[in-house]
C-alpha cells in the first residue's frame, strides 16, 4: 500500500473516531501508564493489513513499539498472536478500534479471496475484484484481494475504459462507443466491452476492443464465446458467479473471472486486541 496515502487516510479515520479525544482512556490513564498488547486471531484465515498497526500507532507516539509476528498473506490459526505492541495504555486503546476495523475487514477479504482462488483451482484463469468496494476503503480492500492470491481489476473510472450495457444503449452500438473512445484516448488505456450475445462478442472484436467481457453467462456459454475470440484479446467473465458455481468456469479458457462478492459480501475475520497490566 502507498504509505503516504495510508497515513493520510488513517488520520481521517482517527479524526472521525477521536473527535476532541478519547474521554474514557484519557481520564483513566496517564501517559506514563505503560502497557503491552497483543493482537490475537480468533479464527483461521489469511492476514492482510498487518503493517497498519505500526503506521497507526506512529500517529499517536513514535515511541510505541510494534512487533509483527506474521506478514500479509500468511495463513493463521485460531489463537495465533499476529502482533505485539508496547506503549502508553491510553494510546494503545485509543487506536485499537480503527486498527481492528481495517485489519479484520482486510483479512476477511484476503481469506475469502483465497477460498475463491482455491475453489476455481485453475492455472490459467485468474480471480479478480471489481469496483464494488466500500467508499473510502478501496485501497485497503483491493490490496487485501492481492494478499489472498487474487488480482485487481481497474482501480477506478480513471484508469481503464469499461463500456457497459448502458453506454452501449445510449451511444447506439458497441462500434460507435469504442470508436469514440479510441479517437480520444491514448494507446496506454485499455478498452473493455461488456457483451451478452455472440453477435456482441463479434462486434466488440471487430471494433478492436482490448478486453471482451462475457456478462452473466454460464460456463458453457463462456467456453463457446472464448472460442470466438482471436489471440491477442483478453477475456473476462463476470456476473452471476459465486463460490457455489465458480469451479464450473475453471476449464472455460477465460482469462479472468471478476467477483464483486470479494469486497461487497465479505465477513470480517475475527481478531481481538488484549492489553496486559500497566506499569509506571
Amino acid at each position: 500500500m502507498n504509505k503516504i496515502k495510508l497515513r493520510h487516510l488513517l488520520q481521517q479515520f482517527f479524526v472521525e473516531d477521536l473527535g476532541e479525544g478519547d474521554v474514557t482512556s484519557n481520564t483513566i490513564f496517564n501517559l506514563d501508564d505503560i502497557g503491552d498488547g497483543q493482537f490475537i486471531v480468533k479464527q483461521d484465515g489469511i492476514v492482510s493489513g498487518i503493517d497498519i498497526i505500526k503506521e497507526a500507532y506512529l500517529l499517536f507516539d513514535e515511541e510505541i513499539t510494534v512487533q509483527n509476528h506474521v506478514i500479509d498473506g500468511d495463513n493463521v490459526k485460531k489463537g495465533d498472536c499476529i502482533a505485539t505492541v508496547r506503549g502508553p495504555i491510553s494510546h494503545l486503546l485509543s487506536g485499537e478500534r480503527v486498527i481492528l476495523n481495517l485489519l479484520q475487514r482486510m483479512s476477511g477479504i484476503a481469506t475469502l479471496t483465497k477460498e475463491a482462488v482455491d475453489t476455481l483451482n485453475s492455472a490459467t484463469t485468474r480471480v479478480c475484484d471489481t469496483r464494488k468496494t466500500t467508499p473510502g476503503l478501496r485501497m485497503f480492500e483491493k490490496y487485501a484481494v492481492r494478499c489472498g492470491g487474487g488480482f485487481n481489476h481497474r482501480i477506478g473510472l480513471y484508469d481503464g475504459v469499461m463500456i457497459k450495457d448502458n453506454h452501449i444503449a445510449a451511444s447506439g452500438s458497441i462500434t460507435e462507443a469504442v470508436q469514440k473512445v479510441k479517437e480520444q484516448l491514448g494507446h496506454m488505456v485499455k478498452v473493455e466491452v461488456e457483451t451478452e450475445t455472440k453477435e456482441q462478442v463479434l462486434e466488440a472484436i471487430e471494433a478492436k476492443a482490448d478486453i471482451i467481457m462475457f456478462d452473466n453467462r454460464t460456463p458453457e456459454q463462456v467456453a463457446e464465446f472464448v472460442k470466438l475470440v482471436p489471440e491477442g484479446f483478453i477475456t473476462e467473465a463476470s456476473g452471476g458467479i459465486d463460490l457455489t458455481n465458480l469451479a464450473g468456469y475453471s476449464n472455460t479458457g477465460v482469462h479472468y473471472i471478476s467477483l464483486g462478492l470479494l469486497t461487497h459480501s465479505v465477513k470480517a475475520l475475527d481478531i481481538s486486541f488484549n492489553v496486559q497490566g500497566g506499569t509506571k
